[in-house]
């Protein structure tokens, strides 16, 4: 007997892996180059976290929306909409010469493209409950997989050409073709009048304004938290105070918007505790990868993106060795385990680099066993979270925005970390090097001293100057890479706890 099949199955599947791309794919190719598209429109780092918080709140209240919308205007109608207005935002991103028009654009972009990881992963239920569906989430984690890893590549691309937009037109014909596939694939039809969710307009509110001040807070941390941590501290304490505020609303609501009380399983509550863990490491990574490799090896742009996207890449044949496995054992542990013992390998091979590392041959490896860890961890826990809400679609719709609320979350906090975490120890480093760096040590005045002489051909009298400079140079850069290294050294402790933690668990299983 042959498996129910959705009419326009391979439509639907494009459209899953498309929307779903789209997310990893502006995430990795904007975080890679957050730096030079900052100077192009001339943003500080500082305005730049701005671009991140808001970004990251303006798609978390989209999120909360996203089933509300599909209730009255339907599948078709709003995927239709969605692509269109993240193209509008594109656009304007795309032509900004400025902070305020491109931090336009992003929050356009937010109000549309945020909800496509939890629109892609819903619309896997549009197939019919059957095995046919399981080739609806690997559509899903495809998009994942794939568009994660050439993210860095095709923006170093576009940045070492001078042609940072092209990131940008290349998300709008990605978001062009996803909506023409749903208008082939979806369905339009709407939700009863009587079983439509509610609106609770001023509970979204205040859960924007939590999550806006305390990713806002966490990410001026990074700036401020050494010179002024008491107003940053009450601030991330107010913004904690909203969100758990909206929490204990939508909690106790008889028709929330989100359904909570339906949601509060211990397989799902562990599930998106990993999730946002997963995220935050993601999300750091994407951060501290380029500063490696950029800032404390001195490789250039077009390098560092090949390397990167060669290595996170790993995803995808990764994912496809675990698609066999789980046709025959569909069991967790195992996963996880594995997924975080690559995180530990990855850390300790990365942690052991020096200022003579070969990308290819030294770095490489080390950031294919992070793409490797991607994929049993988070492709897992998206297959075993939401076990206990099968048959509840509106609970397993309302947890899959829960849960990409959260992502959003994870990812800008595990930004703002790192970049606090780099902060801090870069200061440690550069308070020991500085100490040499005086004209009564000895090397310091033997580097400079060969240094000159090798500049007063092309620099004459400014020549001890242009060494001094080139010293202190050289100084930011070991710090840089002092930095990185302490970070990756604290993935090897985040990975072996996390493969012995999930070697005892109980719950995902």
């Amino acid at each position: 007997m042959s498996q129910s099949k959705h009419p326009r199955e391979a439509a639907l599947l494009a459209t899953i892996f498309l929307l779903n791309g789209i997310e990893f794919l502006q995430g990795g190719m904007i975080t890679f180059g957050a730096g030079p598209i900052s100077g192009e429109i001339g943003a500080s780092p500082e305005e730049f976290t701005i671009v991140t918080a808001v970004y990251a709140v303006v798609a978390i209240a989209a999120i909360s929306k996203q089933r509300w919308l599909i209730e009255r205007i339907g599948w078709r109608r709003f995927v239709q909409a969605s692509a269109a207005i993240f193209i509008i935002g594109a656009a304007i991103c795309g032509t900004s010469s400025s902070f305020p028009q491109f931090l336009a654009g992003r929050v356009v972009m937010a109000m549309a493209g945020g909800p496509f990881l939890t629109t892609s992963r819903v619309m896997v239920n549009l197939m019919p409950a059957s095995p046919r569906r399981f080739r609806g989430i690997m559509a899903y984690a495809g998009g994942l997989a794939f568009c994660n890893g050439i993210a860095p590549w095709l923006a170093s691309i576009a940045i070492s050409h001078d042609r940072w937009p092209v990131i940008f037109v290349l998300l709008a014909v990605v978001a062009a073709i996803a909506a023409v596939l749903g208008t082939i694939a979806l369905p339009n039809e709407l939700t009863p009048v009587e079983q439509r969710s509610q609106s609770h307009p001023l509970a979204v509110l205040v859960m924007a304004a939590g999550a806006f001040l305390s990713l806002y807070t966490l990410q001026r941390a990074s700036y401020d938290f050494y010179s002024d941590a008491m107003p940053l501290l009450l601030a991330i304490i107010t913004g904690i105070g909203a969100l758990w505020y909206f929490g204990r609303h939508q909690y106790h609501h008889e028709r929330p918007l989100l359904v909570l009380k339906r949601l509060m399983t211990p397989r799902y509550v562990a599930g998106m505790a990993t999730f946002t863990l997963g995220y935050m490491v993601l999300g750091a990574n994407n951060y501290m990868l380029p500063v490696l490799m950029q800032g404390g090896l001195g490789f250039p742009w077009g390098v560092i993106g090949q390397v990167q996207s060669a290595g996170l890449i790993v995803a995808v044949p990764t994912f496809g060795i675990m698609a066999m496995i789980l046709k025959k054992n569909q069991s967790a542990k195992k996963f996880y385990v594995t997924g975080f013992a690559f995180l530990a390998l990855s850390g300790l091979l990365l942690v052991r680099l020096n200022g003579e590392a070969d990308l290819w041959a030294d770095v490489w490896p080390g950031i294919a066993l992070f793409g490797a860890f991607i994929t049993p961890v988070m492709v897992t826990t998206a297959l075993h979270s939401f076990m206990d809400l099968q048959g509840d679609e509106i609970a397993f719709a309302n947890g899959q925005q829960i849960k990409n609320m959260l992502s959003q979350f994870g990812v800008a906090l595990g930004v703002a970390a790192a970049a606090l975490g780099l902060q801090w120890r870069n200061s440690e480093h550069l308070a020991v090097l500085l100490q040499r760096f005086n004209a009564e040590d000895m090397t310091f005045s033997r580097l400079a001293g060969q240094l000159g002489e090798q500049f007063t051909a092309s620099h004459g009298a400014q020549a001890a100057q242009v060494a001094v400079a080139t010293l202190a140079q050289q100084v930011n850069q070991q710090a840089t890479l002092l930095s990185s290294l302490d970070y990756f050294g604290f993935l090897i402790v985040l990975g072996v706890a996390g493969a012995l933690m999930m070697s005892v668990q109980r719950v995902l299983k």
